[in-house]
């Protein structure tokens, strides 16, 4: 199995290529606004995208999307509670930076929408959706069980939990939903955050400083 990691952008936005082979189907997990470096990525590999999973509506993570399912054809999906971000990428960077840095802001023409509890089978694997809303009302994991991998977008990472102080966001819904959906996986469960390195459920469940 292939899941290749690719920090892009200027906030070093992790997207993930996911593949059961080279030379076949893939899914892409989030898109910065750097989207040839993951089609550079796809082409080296032979694979063709076919879904395009957006685990939340920060521009940082969704600014490539456009592009990218525009010239690959894979359908981008994205919870719907966060439209209010996906459909205006321009607004966020207008609040987060006060001008538009280098990149692509394209919106794609279709979202198909995320829901809790729903596994998506694509590219030959299942997806586990997990609506996990905190860091924004939209946000979602994405779960792969039999490969023991989560990835958790911007609400897990090594050491730290996802700031919720950006419109939308709201620290007792993100600590719920870490209770409820996320810190009951098992402690070998992968975790491939949004930003930074890789970690694990149980790393995360034993030194966390925000998790206690």
């Amino acid at each position: 199995m292939l899941i290749i990691p690719i920090p892009a952008w200027v906030a070093a936005t992790n997207a993930y290529v996911v593949a059961s082979e080279a030379g076949g189907l893939a899914v892409v997990v989030d898109a910065p606004p750097e989207p040839e470096l993951i089609g550079r990525v796809l082409a080296e590999r032979d694979l063709t995208a076919v879904a395009l999973l957006l685990t939340h509506g920060h521009v940082d993570h969704t600014g490539g999307s456009g592009a990218l399912s525009g010239t690959t054809g894979a359908a981008v999906y994205v919870h719907p509670d966060d439209d209010f971000l996906t459909l205006d990428p321009m607004k966020q960077l207008e609040l987060m930076f006060g001008l538009t840095p280098p990149g692509s802001y394209e919106v794609p023409k279709e979202f198909k929408s995320l829901d809790d509890g729903q596994v998506l089978d694509l590219a030959d694997l299942q997806f586990g959706v997990r609506h996990t809303p905190g860091h924004t009302p939209g946000h979602c994991c994405f779960y792969l069980e039999f490969e023991e991998t989560l990835f958790s977008g911007d609400q897990l990472f090594a050491g730290s939990v996802g700031r919720t102080d950006l419109p939308g966001g709201s620290h007792p819904d993100l600590i719920r939903s870490m209770k409820e959906k996320v810190m009951v996986l098992p402690d070998e469960t992968r975790v491939l955050p949004g930003h930074g390195p890789e970690t694990t459920i149980g790393r995360e469940r034993a030194t966390n400083p925000f998790l206690s």
